[in-house]
């Protein structure tokens, strides 16, 4: 027997019109739950009623002090929750324990920063001309759709919720039809915080059925996904038409430059985490490694002697010894098994670890790949670093969302640049360098979003996450601009001039002189 999850609307359990949704172990091809989904009835109804709970002001004109409390519950409480979240996630995901031991806890940071922000929030006062007090406040905006990934359920569902709950939205949350049992525990636990019923709805479902009647309802005046860019480019034209806000966090294909000064060691380090972490199902991937010629045969033997490390102690997620788990789907599996078996015809020894889906047992703990949907870390590359025909393949243009990197030598900087902005999207991107100059002057000259030095995948609440490309998405997560983003601004201007001054101030007075205009 399975377990069957309902939807969460208005601060209950309530059974879905839609199709039940299977719910997949990755790791062992088993249906562990069924959801309901949120059929286009499901969707008004609850539309409506995060539409009147906005209107009653219950949530959206409490005090700001109210808000940050319950934020602050939350985060208190989520930490409460911690294991049953964590094994869940694993479970659903298919991501090692030890990843989601160290991912999960962190996300508490989100709720208390922007608990902290609303405390700290200032007015802003401008210097309007004469004896005017113009003064500005945020505003919400009214009810909000988010919707969500599978790759990072909790993570990015926390990410967009805190700064839409701390502006005062009703929230209508969409997660991945892959993995929404850990979303609908989130409702549970805010409700637990003291967030008033019709706050926030969570409607796992399909995107062509409860996503899309989601997204094009004219009550909703913002919506906030993260997926791929065909979805979001899909999305986008759909809320453009209901002229509501739109953010959209979507595909990457990070480079990682090495330098010549770089350490070696750290920087290989850098590149198996920025690649391999998640599976390398995340939208930062480093999966471009472009390094100079200089060093190109000493990082690749490190990188390919840390890759067949992984592969060995690949498993169970849930055994905390295990390095890396499954990809999501067999869906996922096959998109990137049929961009590396294209890689593979460029050059037939371009392949240099991995590259062929995992069967038999583990040498980890005897975990059976077969039934699973295990695919290793894979280097693609040529022995020679001048050889360029591999940017010919689609696996240098097109996200793989697996662990597939393609590694290609430079000699100047000047190139490594170019390479490195070779790409429709301009989400992350890496510089492993010694040379403090030159990590300015290139971080500089990298068309993405966000360019880290001598690390890989940082992620705070207080740093603005977003591209710099189309393909990446429009606008940014974290940070103020994210609350912001989830506002709109109100001006009042008083007029605290005396009464014989405003009496004074006559447009349309009998005769000639001067009048004032704005």
């Amino acid at each position: 027997m399975t377990t069957e999850h309902l939807l969460w609307i208005g601060g209950s359990e309530r059974a879905g019109n839609g199709e039940l949704i299977p719910v997949e172990n990755p790791a062992t091809g088993e249906i562990i739950a069924h959801c309901h989904s949120a059929s286009q009835e499901d969707v008004v109804s609850a539309v409506e009623l995060a539409h009147a709970t906005y209107k009653s002001g219950v949530w959206s004109r409490a005090p700001r002090h109210v808000r940050a409390e319950v934020l602050e519950r939350a985060a208190s409480l989520f930490e409460t929750h911690l294991a049953a979240l964590i094994e869940i996630e694993v479970e659903q995901t298919g991501r090692a324990i030890r990843e989601m031991n160290a991912q999960v806890p962190s996300l508490v940071k989100w709720f208390r920063y922007y608990a902290a922000l609303l405390r700290t929030g200032e007015r802003s006062v401008l210097p309007t001309v004469g004896k005017l007090h113009n003064f500005l406040d945020r505003r919400p905006l009214g009810v909000v759709v988010q919707i969500t990934p599978f790759n990072h359920p909790l993570l990015i569902a926390v990410k967009k919720l805190a700064p839409a709950l701390a502006a005062g939205n009703s929230v209508l949350l969409k997660p991945s039809e892959l993995t929404p049992i850990t979303s609908l525990m989130l409702g549970k636990i805010m409700k637990e915080a003291g967030l008033p019923d019709g706050v926030l709805s969570v409607l796992p479902g399909y995107g062509a059925t409860t996503g899309k009647a989601l997204v094009e309802h004219p009550l909703v005046k913002k919506v906030d996904v993260t997926g791929g860019t065909a979805a979001g480019r899909a999305i986008g034209e759909i809320v453009g038409r209901n002229l509501a806000k739109y953010t959209a966090e979507l595909g990457g294909k990070a480079p990682l430059v090495v330098f010549k000064d770089a350490d070696l060691d750290a920087a290989v380090n850098g590149i198996a985490f920025g690649a391999f972490i998640a599976s390398g199902q995340t939208c930062v991937a480093a999966t471009r490694i472009i390094v100079h010629e200089s060093i190109y045969d000493g990082v690749l033997q490190r990188l390919k002697t840390r890759a067949t490390s992984i592969e060995r102690r690949m498993g169970s997620p849930k055994n905390p010894e295990c390095m890396m788990g499954p990809l999501i789907s067999e869906r996922q599996l096959k998109n990137v098994e049929e961009l590396v078996d294209e890689a593979y015809l460029y050059h037939e020894r371009i392949i240099q670890v991995g590259g062929n889906r995992l069967e038999g047992q583990s040498e980890l703990d005897d975990t059976d790949f077969s039934k699973g949907y295990y695919f290793p870390p894979t280097i693609l590359a040529y022995s020679k670093p001048t050889d360029r025909s591999i940017l010919n393949a689609r696996i240098w243009r097109e996200e793989a969302f697996g662990p597939v990197v393609v590694v290609v030598g430079f000699s100047t900087e000047e190139e490594a640049i170019e390479l490195a902005n070779d790409s429709e999207f301009g989400l992350g991107a890496a510089i492993w360098t010694r040379d403090l100059a030159q990590a300015f002057r290139v971080s500089e000259q990298i068309d993405a979003g966000i360019v880290w030095v001598n690390t890989h995948h940082r992620n705070d609440p207080s740093s603005p996450w977003g591209g710099a490309k189309s393909q990446s998405g429009v606008g940014s997560e974290n940070g103020i601009d994210a609350y912001h983003a989830y506002t709109t601004t109100k001006s009042t201007i008083i007029n605290y001039a005396s009464a014989e001054e405003m009496a004074a101030e006559d447009w349309f007075k009998e005769g000639a002189g001067n009048v004032r205009y704005g």
